[in-house]
């Protein structure tokens, strides 16, 4: 929320106002707000509704490799998938292509718990973006992917 200047007097530019990442954290925030009462009242937190909507149509990810998905460290995502697993939301199982790596995936429970949300998530992205042109929202979310992957360390 920006401040309004006082009657007769300008306001001045701030830093945050234009400042890359204050505006995608600020966006991010606005687009979420709304959708995260959803995923609450679906009984997850946010971390756990990443968790299951990256895992709901693939077969299934590596600890570190879903930490890096859902933007959490390893060891908060490996304490989430226990409590996950312990819930019958995901299991774990041998890769059948590396022995060595054992995978995280949805369990059917897990699956049919975040179907519905999965659909409201993208009745609410498509409210969200209402505004724009098909030709704006591509170009949106071809420049966020293009900044995620070049702003990697």
């Amino acid at each position: 929320m920006q401040n309004k200047p006082l009657p007769g007097k300008r306001r001045r530019a701030r830093f945050i106002d234009d400042y890359l990442s204050y505006l995608l954290a600020l966006a991010s925030y606005a687009v979420y707000r709304d959708f995260g009462r959803e995923v609450r009242n679906a009984g997850l937190s946010s971390l756990e509704w990443r968790v299951l909507a990256s895992l709901a149509d693939n077969d299934g990810a590596s600890v570190g490799d879903l930490a890096r998905e859902v933007l959490a460290k390893q060891p908060t995502l490996t304490k989430l998938v226990n409590r996950m697993q312990a819930a019958g939301l995901v299991e774990r199982a041998a890769d059948p292509v590396d022995a060595r790596r054992t995978l995280v995936m949805a369990t059917s429970a897990g699956r049919a718990k975040v179907a519905r949300l999965l659909a409201e998530a993208k009745n609410h992205e498509a409210r969200i973006l209402m505004p724009f042109t098909v030709a704006e929202i591509a170009a949106l979310k071809k420049i966020l992917r293009t900044l995620a992957r070049t702003a990697k360390p």
